[in-house]
This record gives structure tokens, C-alpha cells and sequence, in this order.
């Protein structure tokens, strides 16, 4: 299977849209609880293309398996060098490196933006995902016990993060 990752278009958010509801309905990738809808999808890469911020897409056949991007981690001026990413693979396409294929191009755009700090946040049940990012430079930098609720039960979350530039001093702005 031979595999693209490039950037997304509008014609990959129905795929996007898959993906991220099934996240919603049966992982504790993400937390919310409720499906969106295409108008959804639509304004969040449409907020994303005026932030100038990457979707990328891992397509095969036309199928988008995965996507990945990354926003402003906290709306307050002092964090504007701070970006959360996300990464999130088709269900049936997970363990196969479509993961790494999509976070380590995402870094580079990252870095290429000017960015300094990528944040992860991450179920702390979610090894495979803490385990991506550990191979990708990331570091786990806090544990938040019981922070978030989904399926009945309690979710602890991991803060993670990697320095994209290691001892660059901050702007002079």
C-alpha cells in the first residue's frame, strides 16, 4: 500500500470527519462525547488555514487513514511560540507507523512556522501514543490524575512536550 502525506484538502474532510467521530464514540482520544457534523470540520480547517497552522493527511486509494495538525495552545500573547498537535489515525490503520509518517513532517512545520514548544496531551492510558511522541523528542513534562470524564469513568491526562529549538534565545519583540 503505498502511502501520501500531504496536505489536506476540503474534499479530505469527509474523511476527517470519519475519523475524528469515530475518536469521539469509541476512544478516549478525544474527549468530547458528542459527533460533529461537516460544518464542523469546515470552519476548524478553515480557522486553520487562516492561522496559517498544517492539516496534513495520510491518504492510500483516495482514503484518508490519518491526519494530523497542530493550534495555539492557549489564546494569551506569552504563548504564541507554544502549539498543541494532534494526531489521529483511521480505526483498522493503527500500529502500522501511519502515526510517526504524519508527526515527524508535522514537527518540521512546526519549526518552519517559527514555533518553539509543541504540547501533547494525552489519555495516560494512551501508551502507543506516548510512546509516538517519546520517538519524536517529546518529553513528559506533567500527570494530571482525573482531570476529564468519558465512558463512565475517570481520564488521567500526560502533558508532553518537545523544545524545537534547544537553546534559542526568545525574540526581541
Amino acid at each position: 500500500m503505498t502511502i501520501e502525506i500531504r496536505d489536506a484538502s476540503p474534499a479530505d474532510l469527509p474523511g476527517i470527519l470519519e475519523i475524528y467521530n469515530d475518536a469521539v464514540a469509541n476512544t478516549t482520544a478525544i474527549w468530547n462525547e458528542q459527533s460533529v457534523d461537516l460544518a464542523n470540520r469546515q470552519a476548524w480547517y478553515d480557522l486553520r488555514q487562516q492561522q496559517r497552522y498544517p492539516i496534513l493527511v495520510a491518504v492510500s486509494e483516495g482514503q484518508v487513514l490519518g491526519y494530523a495538525s497542530f493550534g495555539d495552545w492557549r489564546p494569551f500573547e506569552g504563548f504564541r511560540h507554544t502549539v498543541e498537535n494532534s494526531v489521529y489515525v483511521r480505526d483498522g490503520q493503527r500500529g502500522l507507523g501511519l502515526g510517526a509518517k504524519l508527526l515527524a513532517p508535522l514537527l518540521e512545520r512546526a519549526r518552519a512556522c517559527g514555533k518553539h514548544v509543541v504540547v501533547a496531551a494525552i489519555e495516560s492510558g494512551n501508551q502507543s501514543s506516548i510512546r509516538l511522541h517519546q520517538r519524536h523528542g517529546f518529553q513528559v513534562t506533567g500527570q494530571m490524575p482525573q482531570v476529564g470524564v468519558k465512558f463512565g469513568r475517570w481520564l488521567d491526562l500526560t502533558f508532553m512536550q518537545c523544545i524545537l529549538n534547544p537553546g534559542a534565545c526568545p525574540p526581541q519583540e
